[in-house]
């Protein structure tokens, strides 16, 4: 599905309805993305500064997010399958979680592709599934850096024939404590369930 039908089905549909319709496996098909052998390796040195740029404009970077719990994943706005249906994800884990323990969160999407993601079709993107979801990007450079810093892996895919180009990427959600420390990481389509049972056990809550 090309982003102008993902954008106009969001706005239709509105963020709620349309995240369950992805979750579900209704508004979506495709190949999922997924770098083959990939492997996160020791899960040691994961996370460190960014300086990226959010929906506004303004310059951000770690510290922006600090003294909250981080979800990070990685991404792109053109993304056919995986990024629509894990977004769907956070956001459903998000409303999973008490309303006073929401605002301890910060869940961040990032994009790696610069060249056609601009800070505002990202932040407009994100919040298509969950108004509480953060998009940010920034320069060539700055992604480059990011995903480095979480291992993360991405790759531009060229279309045969003059076509639209896709992004081969990793699809893991790092899970960062309050002090940027990496606490945990989620495959591709895990549960809600599960993501908010491991982020109510990190911040102390009582299981649901």
């Amino acid at each position: 599905m090309s982003q102008g039908r993902l954008a106009g089905l969001a706005r239709r549909l509105g963020g709620a309805v349309f995240a369950l319709l992805v979750l579900f496996g209704v508004a979506f098909a495709g190949r999922a993305f997924l770098l083959p052998g990939f492997d996160l390796g020791p899960q040691t040195g994961i996370g460190g500064p960014f300086t990226l740029v959010d929906g506004s404009g303004t310059t951000v970077t770690e510290k922006t997010y600090a003294g909250r719990f981080l979800l990070v994943f990685f991404g792109y706005t053109f993304c056919p399958d995986v990024c629509p249906t894990d977004l769907a994800i956070l956001g459903r884990t998000l409303d999973l979680l008490p309303p006073e323990a929401r605002g301890r969160v910060a869940p961040l999407f990032i994009s790696v592709d610069p060249e056609r993601d601009t800070p505002e079709s990202v932040s407009q993107y994100a919040k298509a599934f969950h108004p509480a979801l953060i998009g940010l990007t920034g320069t060539p450079e700055q992604v480059a850096a990011v995903t480095r810093a979480y291992r993360a892996q991405y790759q531009r895919v060229e279309a045969q024939n003059g076509g639209v180009y896709t992004i081969d990427h990793s699809a893991y959600t790092y899970l960062m404590g309050p002090d940027g420390r990496f606490l945990a990481h989620f495959e591709h389509a895990t549960r809600p369930e599960t993501m908010a049972a491991v982020l109510r056990k990190v911040m102390g809550l009582p299981a649901s």
